[in-house]
């Protein structure tokens, strides 16, 4: 298994962004995102500098992509 990269909420975004997701509201520091296929799917982002590994993992897990995934996609 490889390690979670360090990961701002910017470029979490931008890369969900990439898989279909689209920005819903912000209140606070929290930024909801949804997709809108045939099974509607929310998430919630803590717009940080840094997401901590345990919440992006949970949020990685929610979304369907691996660590290994995020990494590829990350570098391009």
């Amino acid at each position: 298994m490889t390690k979670i990269p360090r990961v701002s909420a910017k470029d979490l975004i931008k890369f969900l962004n990439k898989r279909g997701f689209i920005f819903i509201s912000q209140k606070g520091s929290h930024i909801k995102l949804r997709k809108l296929s045939p099974i509607k799917q929310t998430i919630i982002i803590p717009n940080h500098k840094i997401i901590r590994p345990g919440t992006l993992n949970n949020i990685l897990k929610k979304v369907g992509i691996t660590n290994q995934e995020l990494i590829e996609l990350l570098r391009n």
